[in-house]
């Protein structure tokens, strides 16, 4: 058996907690007990933020094709988004919908702030989530094969939530406090590496599996990569950085955008078993 030196076991340690720091952060999995918490950890956990994707992709991909062998691919596709959803307890879509009615109703950024912090949701956010779901809903389930959906939701989940880790690389923390404060810590250029590796990674692993063609995936993070700077400069624009609710609806676009650009190129996929 071969034996590590114990800096290499403290260091793999170290980056196993901040795996589940990040796993705890962003979705309601429990973690083990021995992990336990330090607020620094925060600072350095989104390197593991597409790595969440993954977990959460997976496992609505995985609900998706048991649930085509009985049910019809709509409902396949409304259980393994239900399910994610209630993996990260919505988390994602309600910043999504907490942008809407912000950037909708706000007129100054103080104002924006304002309607964001409150918890109720208002016409703005309703539609647009409702709109949003739906379009990557009808998107999943125009996919040629249940490998081509599985597939779409294992990237899209990942290359999304990479979209989200650039803002948080390349942009300023928009508010004195907030949600994802313990998050602003700018990304190091090692750690954006790692998030880009296991997006990558994901993408490769689908492309080589033939869930979806490579023109399909090649579009399908394009699109995500579009939404995402269309909303950042938004972002910029109009109060000067992102927040939690901003990273949750780069997220849900950019989710939507891999959906739509695999969708576009997708059609001379293998149909999956």
């Amino acid at each position: 058996m071969i034996e590590y030196p114990r800096d290499w076991r403290a260091a793999a340690t170290h980056e196993l907690r901040l795996f589940f720091t990040a796993l705890q952060f962003f979705t309601r999995v429990p973690v083990p007990r021995w992990v336990g918490f330090a607020p620094e950890w925060l600072n350095h956990c989104t390197r593991y933020y597409p790595l969440v994707g993954v977990l959460v992709g997976g496992a609505g991909a995985l609900v998706y094709v048991l649930a085509a062998q009985v049910w019809p691919v709509a409902v396949a596709v409304l259980l393994s988004t239900a399910l994610t959803v209630y993996l990260t307890g919505a988390f994602h879509e309600d910043g999504f919908a907490d942008v809407c009615d912000g950037f909708g109703g706000g007129l100054t950024r103080e104002r924006v702030f304002e309607i964001m912090k409150d918890s109720r949701i208002g016409a703005y956010g309703t539609v647009g989530i409702l709109l949003l779901l739906a379009i990557k809903c009808a998107a999943l389930a125009g996919l040629p094969g249940t490998a081509a959906v599985a597939g779409a939701l294992l990237a899209g989940h990942t290359v999304s939530r990479l979209c989200s880790a650039a803002l948080i690389r390349y942009m300023d923390y928009a508010k004195e406090e907030g949600k994802a404060k313990p998050l602003g810590h700018r990304m190091s250029a090692r750690e954006f590496i790692i998030a880009a590796a296991t997006a990558l990674a994901a993408v490769w692993v689908v492309g080589v599996s033939g869930g979806l063609p490579w023109r399909a995936l090649g579009a399908g993070l394009l699109l995500a990569a579009l939404a995402a700077a269309w909303l950042a400069r938004l972002f910029a624009r109009r109060v000067g950085g992102y927040t939690g609710d901003c990273l949750g609806a780069v997220q849900q676009l950019s989710e939507a955008g891999f959906y739509l650009g695999a969708l576009a190129f997708a059609q001379g996929a293998v149909s999956g078993a």
